[in-house]
């Protein structure tokens, strides 16, 4: 795959998976004082968003998009999202589940992608998982949303804070069995 690549455009991975965020959030561990039993938020109501996230470890960079729906529409608007990321310079080799909205042939892959499926049933070989953990724990568990428009913002706002801390991406993302080398 990579010996393929026109010259001067240097191959990067990118990791890539989906979260749902919605009005049922999980409820994480919080500190509070001996004796003391904190009050954690809690809503019945449905309304969900999904983020679809990708990473680039070796750069601490990433794309998303936050969609109402898992499907071939959202991951489409995210293949375009992380083509503008990874601009011409560079080749994406984007790994990812298989999800059926990954395989399906109506996924219209932009030239500067190369998809690679993770086998089936092994998200631990997938470090997006450990990026949403992160923004779980970190921004978004024992909140209330009161509509879908909050879902959006507070995804947006949570992933756009965890971009400005590329050595955080990095720290959690990145794998050395999935790194290119230069070395002979």
């Amino acid at each position: 795959m990579i010996a393929k690549l026109p010259g001067g455009v240097t191959p990067e991975i990118w990791f890539q998976d989906e979260m749902r965020v919605g009005q049922k959030n999980p409820q994480v561990r919080q500190w509070a004082p001996t004796g003391t039993r904190p009050r954690q938020p809690a809503d019945q109501r449905t309304s969900s968003g999904y983020v679809f996230g990708a990473v680039a470890p070796e750069r601490g960079v990433g794309a998303a998009v936050v969609m109402p729906r898992a499907n071939t529409r959202g991951m489409q608007e995210h293949l375009a999202e992380i083509s503008r990321q990874v601009g011409s310079e560079r080749h994406a080799i984007l790994v990812m589940d298989q999800a059926s909205w990954h395989t399906t042939e109506s996924l219209r892959v932009p030239a500067n992608i190369s998809i690679v499926l993770l086998p089936p049933k092994s998200p631990e070989l997938n470090p997006v998982e450990k990026v949403w953990q992160y923004l779980r724990q970190t921004f978004l568990s024992n909140r209330v949303f009161e509509s879908y428009d909050m879902i959006v913002d507070a995804c947006c706002d949570a992933w756009n804070i965890f971009m400005e801390m590329p050595e955080t991406v990095t720290s959690i993302s990145y794998r050395s069995w999935a790194a290119i080398t230069t070395s002979p």
